[in-house]
């Protein structure tokens, strides 16, 4: 029977810090990959940070967290 590996990564995010947060996702999929992992889940607003609070009334803030979750889809993508 086939399986599934899945791996859960509770990583502490800063809020707002979009770059720094994505640095962390990437660096913990790499790991969770590296460990036999098919699938790697992290907990809600682990990009943008939790709670976001009056940023997410920000359309700046919602335009770049679009941006950030785009790029990281991106390079997550190119590495498999």
């Amino acid at each position: 029977m086939p399986q599934l590996r899945l791996a859960l990564n509770q990583i502490d995010s800063c809020v707002g810090d979009l770059a720094g947060n994505a640095e962390t996702i990437l660096r913990w999929t790499r790991h969770s990959a590296e460990q036999g992992a098919h699938l790697v889940a992290f907990p809600e607003m682990a990009l943008t940070g939790y709670p976001v609070e009056d940023l997410a009334l920000r359309p700046s803030f919602v335009e770049a967290s679009r941006a950030a979750l785009e790029t990281l889809a991106g390079r997550l993508a190119a590495e498999g």
